[in-house]
């Protein structure tokens, strides 16, 4: 191992440090004091410390252990090691901040910040490549023995399941509830800290003046446009679509243009996740 890839292997061992940290803290300081889950080992987990006593932390290792005895390096050394450093971790950090008392016992609250806070300690988590073991780890085993399943469909039955299970052993239809608000948020999270707030929007304009428009747009709000030639399949005839990336609140400002020009355009407005290039992202 190199420098480079060595010093890159030393920050995502702290980022997955780190990630387990924020994970562990707001599972026990909102999610395990209000019997929440957000699914996977941690849901079982949250059964056996209510009933048997057993610490979250042990628990959570006990249950991964099996899976990767299974896993072997199938995932890849790196993969593997990365994720026996976050279980740990997780499980370390969870059994340690146990021990403190919880912020809120209101589980509408919980669950929204819990939410948030595994959120972000997952997000930090993925983007080393790493994991916490759990349904993570389960569903990229099975990836490797059947490469036609998708991770994220495992990974929601895993889940679902585990809630469903702790619905019925607590006897509380509301713990399911509440934590599928927080699995919810969870996922949105990850994906505001992987994808960005700024959701970029993608304006197709089917128009007579395009060129006009088009000039307009650059002009006003310093935006490029694309032509592509496309067919209307229904009076057969050729039409030349403009295609415009913009800002959410440039949206209003081609649309009013566009309209202005030409009463009769038609506008198709989408959501573009990410844009690379001048005047997006670099």
């Amino acid at each position: 191992m190199n420098e480079e890839k060595l010093k890159k292997w030393i920050i995502d061992i702290v980022k997955i440090i780190v990630g387990a940290a924020i994970m562990a803290f707001g599972i026990s300081m909102f999610l395990l004091p209000s019997k929440l889950s957000t699914g996977g080992v941690s849901g079982l987990a949250t059964i056996s410390y209510y009933f048997f006593k057993i610490p979250m932390g042990i628990t959570n290792i006990i249950l991964n252990v099996p899976l990767f005895v299974i896993s072997g390096y199938k995932i890849g050394k790196s993969f593997f090691a990365k994720s026996i450093v976050g279980t740990i971790s997780l499980s370390v950090f969870m059994d340690a901040f146990d021990k403190l008392k919880p912020i809120t016992s209101d589980s509408f609250l919980a669950c929204i910040y819990g939410g948030i806070i595994v959120g972000i300690g997952t997000a930090i988590i993925l983007s080393a490549n790493g994991t916490t073991g759990g349904s993570e780890l389960a569903s990229n085993i099975i990836k490797e023995y059947n490469s036609n399943v998708r991770i994220s469909n495992i990974i929601v039955i895993i889940d679902v399941f585990v809630v469903l299970l702790n619905m019925i052993v607590f006897k509380e239809i509301e713990i399911g509830l509440y934590s599928a608000i927080a699995i919810y948020i969870m996922g949105k999270i990850i994906d505001i800290l992987f994808e960005g707030i700024y959701f970029t929007k993608l304006i197709f304009i089917v128009s007579d003046k395009n060129e006009e428009i088009a000039i307009k747009i650059g002009e006003s709000i310093k935006r490029g446009t694309t032509g592509l030639y496309g067919k209307g399949m229904y009076t057969k005839s050729k039409k030349l679509v403009l295609m415009c990336a913009a800002a959410r609140g440039d949206v209003i400002k081609v649309r009013t243009i566009a309209k202005k020009i030409d009463p009769q355009a038609f506008i198709i407005i989408s959501n573009a996740r990410e844009v690379f290039g001048i005047g997006f992202k670099r």
